[in-house]
């Protein structure tokens, strides 16, 4: 027959499927979470999808969304107008561009 033991030993265990199953929220939260970056380009990007500074954007017509990259947003938007072109608006988290370092992303382009 058998002996039912204590939970005491499994505690544990459970303590680390949910500690694991809690690291994999945030991961889910930013995949479903939708663009970080948003731009408007002056004329459609020659490819709906590319890597610019390290991030892939997606383009549909003149209209871009990425997720967040490790560069300042000034730096973003530099990078994303060498891959598709003029950039007419750029927002990084909602806050958009300054009319001036707007037009130093397109002058590094």
């Amino acid at each position: 027959m058998f002996k039912l033991s204590s939970p005491a030993h499994v505690l544990p265990l459970i303590g680390v499927a949910l500690a694991g199953g809690s690291a994999m929220l945030p991961v889910t939260a930013n995949a479903g979470g939708g663009a970080f970056y948003r731009a408007e380009l002056a004329s459609p990007a020659a490819t709906g999808k590319f890597v610019a500074r390290g991030v892939v954007w997606s383009c549909t017509g003149t209209s871009c969304v990425a997720g967040r990259g490790t560069s300042r947003p000034a730096i973003m938007c530099s990078g994303l107008a060498k891959e598709a072109g003029e950039v007419k608006s750029f927002t990084a988290d909602g806050k958009a561009l300054e009319a001036e370092d707007l037009a130093r992303c397109n002058g590094a382009a």
